[in-house]
């Protein structure tokens, strides 16, 4: 079917190359009209004023923007409900349909039934697709045709149905042409300050949000890929590729990334692919089980007694643990708003099965402070490092955080530049600063107690405790 005129909503894929929906747009439409919507929904319910994801979506929208511009079109940024905008936009430009994204979380999704509602309430079609995963909800089902549970068989799976075309591009720079000017009035894009958030030290940081941050870094790692698999669980080294906020709000395209690590087929890529996998098989999960956002994905560890003392939480939180790595950790995420991928399994392991915190609480402060937070990702890492979800850690195998920060920050480097005071330990009492003799303290230039805390727990003690817990709630 063509419609004379269209719409396309922009949400967590703001770019205009490989995008499904501006294709499908464009493709079946004599008229384009591209719109975004700062939802009111999502934005009032955040705790902080000074949020480093509306931060950087502001930006990437502005780039959206200046490139739709650029091409003859042009970007509608409104500041309401979505619900209500997107019907009110399309009504007003007599649009036959709205094009968007799929979106997989329990909240878009209701949103999204709304929209649909009440666009087909005056004849309107919403039309979805997929676009920020390889494979979607039931395209990678088991011989039975049930939803996978364990990782390793999806991603073989998911590996042999991977082919050329899954990984091309959408070419919707062919029919630019079709794109429509600003309606008038065109509303100008709203400050950060119209939107209630203030400045953060974002841009500060080094984060280049939009396309174009996202094609540097991306530039960047594919130089450094074949070496993925050997730096990736380092800190200290730039082992990641640091593109998981660019995925996470669409400001390039997953087909891009996959395609390129498919094509490399060296150790690195590899290993690197299967952490995008990772991300398709969280994203299905939450499909087939949204209870997952609340509950343990295996019910009976939903029967585990955590102590949840809120003063072990505020140390977590405020890294103060006397574990030198979990506190290198949170002081990375509390300052940049990003957290290393092996540290964020350390912490995780640290909050729950040391601290006995509930995992719900450690996800929903990562929720609060990760510029790359991703429901389907956080709630299953987490659920990973608790022994509560699918393919999980088993729940007797517990990180140390001593013998962690050995094997994978073992020169201290990356202890040294977020927790400063201990850089003057040696390399192997910076790991366990509380075992120095009060003169090696005295000589490092620290005092276990003063300049930094001693441990808010024993690891050894904390371990035993963990064993029962988990063990009571599977044999109650």
């Amino acid at each position: 079917m063509t419609y004379d005129i269209s719409v396309v909503w922009f949400r967590r894929d703001l770019r205009c190359f490989d995008h499904a929906a501006l294709h499908a747009a464009l493709t079946q439409s004599r008229r384009v009209h591209c719109v975004f919507v700062f939802d009111r929904e999502i934005l009032d319910a955040l705790a902080s004023r000074r949020d480093r994801r509306v931060e950087f979506i502001w930006h990437s929208v502005r780039e959206l923007q200046r490139e739709l511009a650029r091409r003859g079109g042009a970007l509608s940024v409104l500041h309401g409900r979505a619900r209500e905008e997107i019907p009110a936009l399309a009504a007003r430009l007599q649009a036959g349909a709205v094009f968007a994204n799929h979106d997989y979380e329990p909240s878009a999704i209701a949103r999204d039934q709304a929209v649909s509602a009440a666009l087909a309430h005056g004849g309107i079609a919403f039309i979805t697709g997929k676009d920020q995963v390889i494979f979607e909800q039931d395209e990678v089902l088991t011989q039975d045709g049930r939803p996978y549970s364990v990782f390793t068989a999806y991603k073989n799976a998911w590996l042999k149905r991977l082919d050329g075309f899954f990984m091309q591009a959408y070419p919707a720079e062919k029919y630019f042409s079709r794109l429509a000017p600003a309606p008038a009035p065109a509303p100008a894009l709203p400050a950060l300050a119209d939107l209630g958030f203030e400045t953060t030290n974002l841009l500060a940081l080094g984060v280049v949000p939009g396309m174009a941050g996202a094609a540097r870094l991306f530039a960047n790692f594919k130089k450094r890929m074949s070496e993925y698999h050997e730096r990736r669980d380092f800190p200290a080294l730039r082992g990641p590729s640091y593109l998981s906020v660019h995925l996470r709000f669409g400001t390039i395209s997953i087909r891009a990334l996959a395609r390129a690590a498919w094509q490399a087929a060296n150790r690195g890529a590899a290993v690197w692919l299967s952490e995008l996998i990772w991300r398709d098989f969280y994203f299905m999960i939450l499909h087939h089980h949204p209870r997952v956002t609340t509950h343990a994905f295996h019910p009976e560890y939903d029967a585990v007694r955590f102590a949840n003392d809120p003063q072990l939480f505020a140390a977590w939180c405020e890294a103060r643990t006397g574990y030198p790595l979990v506190d290198a950790a949170m002081r990375q995420l509390n300052t940049s708003g990003y957290m290393h991928n092996r540290l964020r399994m350390v912490a995780a392991s640290f909050l729950v099965k040391d601290l006995h915190v509930d995992w719900r609480r450690g996800a929903q402060y990562f929720a609060e402070h990760l510029i790359d937070f991703d429901l389907a990702a956080n709630n299953g890492g987490w659920q990973w490092a608790a022994s509560t979800g699918c393919d999980a850690q088993p729940y007797f195998r517990i990180f140390n955080p001593v013998t962690q920060s050995q094997k994978f920050d073992a020169g201290g480097k990356f202890i040294r530049k977020y927790v400063p005071e201990l850089s003057g330990c040696d390399d192997k009492s910076i790991h366990a600063p509380w075992l120095m003799s009060a003169t090696a303290q005295a000589k490092a230039g620290v005092v276990i107690g003063r300049d930094y805390p001693p441990p808010v727990v024993d690891h050894a003690r904390a371990r035993r405790v963990t064993l029962e817990l988990y063990a009571r709630a599977r044999n109650p």
